[in-house]
C-alpha cells in the first residue's frame, strides 16, 4: 500500500468554501508557505477554548432565568428562551432536602428518580456541592452554577476527543465548537455526561482500544440509552470486515462496565432503578416528535406509539444495517454512529431539545462540510425557539404570547427536515464515497480502528466483490479495504 498523503492536518479553509469565506475574519484562508506546528496554540487547543466560549456565551443566555425567570412563574422562562430543568429538579427530585436517588421515595406523583444511575450520581455530587445554607432560590442558582461548571469540563473533553479522532482532520471538530444549538441546550439538562463518555469512546475505537470503547460505551449507557446504539453499528461493520474478536472486546467491555455501575443499585434499590426504564416505556407522544405533529393534525391520539415507535426505529436501523452491506465501500464509523441515532431520535416519542447535542460531535465527524451543517443547525435553532415560544402562548392565558400550535408545528416540521436532509447527504456519501470529503485524501476510515484498510470478507455489493480492471498508478493506488484486488 502505498500513502497518497502526508501526516500534515488538513485545512478546511482549502477545502471548504464557507471555511474559506467566514475565515476572511482572521485574516483569510491558510496559505500554502505558512508553517503549522511549533506554536502552544495547536489545533486541539483552539477547538478547546473556542467550544468554552461558546459554552460560556450559552451561560449567559440564561442570565434571564437565572436572575428570576425561573422563579417568577412559567411563562417568563419561556419567552426568553432560558429554560433548564437543572434548578427545578433539585427541588422536586429531593435533592434539596438531601434525599438518595433511587432508595428514598420522592414526594409528587414521580416516586423515584427518572434518569439512569451514573447520571443520578452525577446530580447527587452537584447537590454534595451545592451551599445549604441560604434561601432556596440561591441553593437553586448555586446548583445550576455547579453543575454548569461540571458540564464545562464535560465540553472540554468533547472538544479535544472529537479532534483527535480524525487525526488528520483536528479542525473538523469546530463545527462541535461553533455549533449554536450548543450553546443554546448544553445547560438544559445532564446530556453532556453521556455525550462526553461517548466522545472518549469514539477516541478509544479510533486508536484500536476496543476494550476501552466498549467500557466507555458501557458507562455512557449507563448515563443515557442511546450510546448501546453504537454497538449494533460496530456488529454490522465487523459482520462485513470480520472482526469479530474485536467486537467481542467491545461488546465484552461495555456489559462489564454497564454492570459495575448498574447492578449495587438493581440489588439494593431496584424499584428506584427501574424507574428510568418504566418510565421511558410508559411515556405517552411528548414535545418534538412526529408522532406528536400527526397526532395534533390528526386528532388522533395514537395511543399506540410505543409500537410505532419501536417498529419505526426497527424498520429505520435494518435499512442502514441493508445499506451498510450494499454499500460500494464499507462505510465509515462515524456515518454510521450518526444514522443510526438520528434514526432512534426521528422516531422517539419525545424530542427534547438538548437531544440535538446527541447527534453534533458525530455530525461533525460523519459529514464535516459547513454549509451543511449550518443548514441542519439553523433547522435545530428554529425548533428551540418554537418549542419555548410554544410553551409561553400555552401558559399565558387569555394574552395568548408566543407561538399558537401551527407555528409549534412547523418548528417540529423544520427540525426533521433538516436532519432528514443531513441523513440524505450522509446516505449520499456512503452510496457514492468519492463525495465523501474525508476520503477525499485516500484515507478510509480514520475513526474505524480495526476496521480501517480492513479487508471485507461478507458483502451484498457487486461493486465492492467486483475486480477494479482500471489499475491507477503505483503513487495513487490506495488500499479501501473493500476485498481483494486484481
Amino acid at each position: 500500500m502505498t500513502k497518497v498523503h502526508e501526516d500534515r492536518p488538513v485545512l478546511p479553509t482549502q477545502q471548504d468554501e464557507v471555511a474559506a469565506a467566514g475565515s476572511e475574519l482572521i485574516g483569510g484562508p491558510f496559505g500554502r508557505h505558512a508553517r503549522l506546528g511549533g506554536h502552544w496554540l495547536t489545533p486541539v487547543r483552539v477547538v478547546v477554548l473556542v467550544a468554552l466560549g461558546m459554552f460560556a456565551l450559552g451561560m449567559v443566555q440564561k442570565v434571564p432565568c437565572y436572575d428570576w425567570a425561573w422563579f417568577r412563574g412559567a411563562g417568563s422562562q419561556y419567552t426568553h428562551a432560558c429554560y433548564s430543568d437543572i434548578p427545578h429538579l433539585y427541588v422536586v427530585r429531593g435533592f434539596a432536602d438531601g434525599l438518595t436517588p433511587y432508595w428514598d421515595r420522592l414526594p409528587g406523583d414521580m416516586q423515584y428518580l427518572e434518569y439512569p444511575v451514573l447520571t443520578g450520581l452525577f446530580m447527587q455530587v452537584a447537590s454534595w456541592m451545592t451551599p445549604g445554607s441560604g434561601s432556596m432560590q440561591h441553593r437553586e442558582q448555586m446548583y445550576w452554577m455547579v453543575n454548569a461548571g461540571m458540564l464545562m469540563i464535560c465540553t472540554a473533553v468533547i472538544a479535544v476527543c472529537v479532534a483527535r479522532t480524525h487525526r488528520r482532520r483536528p479542525w473538523d471538530a469546530l463545527l462541535l465548537a461553533l455549533a449554536p444549538a450548543f450553546a443554546l441546550t448544553a445547560t438544559i439538562n445532564w446530556d453532556l455526561l453521556a455525550l462526553a463518555l461517548t466522545a472518549v469512546a469514539m477516541l478509544m475505537w479510533s486508536r484500536g482500544r476496543t476494550v476501552l470503547f466498549g467500557v466507555f460505551v458501557g458507562l455512557a449507557t449507563a448515563a443515557k440509552l442511546y450510546p448501546v446504539l453504537l454497538l449494533g453499528v460496530l456488529f454490522v461493520l465487523c459482520l462485513r470486515a470480520g472482526k469479530w474478536r474485536a467486537f467481542g472486546g467491545a461488546a465484552a467491555g461495555a456489559a462489564g462496565a454497564w454492570l459495575v455501575v448498574n447492578l449495587p443499585v438493581m440489588l439494593f434499590a431496584w424499584d428506584g432503578w427501574k424507574k428510568f426504564y418504566t418510565f421511558s416505556q410508559e411515556r405517552p407522544i411528548d414535545f418534538g416528535s412526529v408522532w406528536l405533529l400527526i397526532s395534533q393534525r390528526s386528532g388522533n391520539p395514537l395511543t399506540g406509539a410505543n409500537t410505532y415507535a419501536t417498529v419505526l426505529t426497527l424498520l429505520l436501523c435494518a435499512g442502514i444495517a441493508l445499506l451498510t452491506l450494499k454499500a460500494p465501500r464499507r462505510p465509515r464509523f462515524a456515518q454510521l454512529a450518526f444514522l443510526v441515532v438520528a434514526a432512534f431520535i426521528l422516531a422517539n416519542k419525545v424530542y427534547s431539545p438538548q437531544y440535538v447535542l446527541w447527534l453534533i460531535p458525530l455530525a461533525a465527524l460523519a459529514r464535516p462540510r459547513w454549509r451543511d451543517f449550518l443548514i441542519w443547525q439553523a433547522g435545530e435553532v428554529l425548533y428551540f425557539l418554537g418549542i419555548w415560544f410554544y410553551l409561553a402562548y400555552t401558559t399565558s392565558g387569555e394574552k395568548h404570547q408566543g407561538l399558537p400550535v401551527e407555528g409549534y408545528q412547523l418548528a417540529i416540521a423544520l427540525h426533521l427536515l433538516a436532519t432528514l436532509y443531513l441523513c440524505a447527504v450522509v446516505v449520499r456519501d456512503v452510496l457514492l464515497p468519492e463525495r465523501d470529503v474525508v476520503r477525499r485524501d485516500g484515507s478510509d476510515d480514520p475513526s474505524g480502528g480495526v476496521l480501517d484498510g480492513a479487508r471485507d470478507v461478507f458483502t451484498l455489493s457487486d461493486a465492492a466483490r467486483a475486480p477494479h480492471d482500471a489499475t491507477p498508478p503505483e503513487a495513487q493506488r490506495v488500499e479501501w479495504g473493500t476485498g481483494p484486488r486484481h
